[in-house]
């Protein structure tokens, strides 16, 4: 359970250093980050 947060936070960290150059992309971040948590969860 653990392992699944600490992959999550940097793919988290990942998307949101390299994609948020306007709020726009920033807003894309955000969702893609919550998609992927309910992947993770829902598994």
């Amino acid at each position: 359970m653990i392992r699944k947060w600490a992959v999550l936070a940097v793919a988290a960290t990942a998307l949101l250093v390299t994609g948020c150059n306007t709020v726009k992309g920033l807003g894309r971040d955000i969702e893609s980050v919550g998609d992927a948590g309910d992947k993770a969860i829902n598994k």
